[in-house]
């Protein structure tokens, strides 16, 4: 599925990433447990969080991945924003629940990890 499409089905705002919005994932995991994040491994999918801390943008550094969702109407300070744009992240706000989002994304297509 299309960037584009996920954020225009989350009523997303783009924070960071906007030229990469014609990119293409088909997994997603949603997580507000970082360390389960650091588990992922090489399969990059998008990460759908409520954690919205600058420790949020560095474990996703360190995991190599690149599409974080931020639900529950949580927003990114500047900083975290800046760093994610020096690691070419997609940083995305949505306003809807974290079991909203990940129903609307299953139901359009988005694959689980496990």
């Amino acid at each position: 599925m299309k960037l584009k499409q996920i954020a225009e089905l989350l009523e997303a705002k783009v924070l960071c990433g906007e030229e990469r919005l014609d990119d293409n994932n088909d997994y997603c995991f949603s997580s507000d447990l970082m360390s389960d994040v650091l588990t992922l491994g090489d399969q990059n999918p998008i990460i759908v969080t409520g954690l919205c801390t600058m420790q949020t943008i560095r474990t996703c550094e360190m995991g190599n991945l690149e599409v974080v969702v931020f639900v529950r109407k949580k927003k990114p300070t500047p900083e975290m924003i800046e760093l994610a744009e020096e690691n070419g992240m997609i940083l995305l706000s949505s306003d809807f629940s974290m079991f909203k989002a990940c129903g609307i994304l299953y139901q359009n297509g988005l694959k689980p990890l496990f």
